[in-house]
């Protein structure tokens, strides 16, 4: 995200210091490192799993950044509300809903800013990710009534024009699945000095009580330029998630229980 005409650095006020408090109080017990690298690879193939499944639903999503004065007041907006569906041929498409002209005056968003919304922000680690990323076990928390592990997550070595995630995870102890994320996007930056990005939270429910898909995402971030600072605000809501009825167009391995109505599992976080 930069300043119209110059670069930006991203700083998180708030945001820093409740990721950090988030995990104050977690259960330092220790798990063998056998069983830390059991569960990493468990967990990763679960989220192998989620990631296919979540290819064969729909949903509605609704993306929104603001820019904020002083009092909280909105000085400018960027809103886009988005059906995932599939088409007559059975292929996955976005069809864009509501997009008002943007009235940010500001800032404005990158690649990089849109490629967090698409992918880094509803954070997946797969198996097929997994060798890309250090990941540390941390120890357990409770979320609400989920017991987790948690782990912190950080990128080995970026490539060139990749987005990846840096942060913490937490993962269901029984589901093996994340069900929260915290951290920031990280990497693909078009010019030194653009490496900060602000951190979000996104919150996952389990639906069809099976998978644990994303639901919600948050960031309240300051932006500090060289004579004045920006705040900003993001919310994600990814709604209405329905199982689509693949045809032989539409293939996986490994697919969820076909059901005519999709349910809904207790969220982890009503936001």
């Amino acid at each position: 995200m930069q300043l119209h005409g110059a670069l930006s650095r991203l700083a998180v006020a708030g945001m820093a210091i409740l990721g950090a408090a988030s995990l104050f109080g977690a259960d330092p017990k220790e798990l063998t490192e056998d069983r830390v690298n059991d569960v990493i690879q468990k967990f990763s193939a679960k989220e192998s799993e989620f990631a296919k499944a979540r290819e064969l639903y729909t949903y509605k999503q609704t993306a929104r950044i603001q820019t904020l004065d002083a009092s909280g007041a909105s000085t400018g907006k960027w809103e886009t509300v988005s059906d995932i569906v599939f088409d007559a041929e059975g292929k996955r498409t976005e069809h864009v809903t509501y997009s008002p002209v943007s009235t940010l005056t500001e800032v404005t968003l990158t690649p990089e800013d849109m490629e967090d919304l698409r992918s880094t922000q509803p954070f997946v680690l797969t198996s097929e990710e997994l060798p890309k990323y250090w990941v540390r076990y941390l120890g357990r928390q409770a979320v609400d009534e989920i017991t987790t592990y948690v782990f912190a997550v950080k990128p080995k070595k970026p490539e060139p024009g990749q987005r990846y995630f840096s942060g913490e995870v937490w993962v269901d102890d029984r589901d093996l699945q994340i069900v929260k994320s915290y951290g920031r996007g990280v990497g693909a930056n078009r010019k030194k000095g653009s490496e900060d990005y602000p951190k979000f939270e996104t919150y996952r429910e389990q639906i069809d009580g099976k998978y644990w898909f994303p639901t919600y995402t948050t960031a309240n971030s300051t932006l500090h330029f060289k004579d004045y600072d920006v705040r900003l605000k993001e919310t994600v809501r990814y709604e209405d998630y329905k199982q689509f009825k693949a045809q032989s167009t539409i293939t996986y391995e490994a697919t969820p229980d076909d059901k005519n109505q999709p349910g809904s599992g207790a969220p982890v976080k009503k936001p």
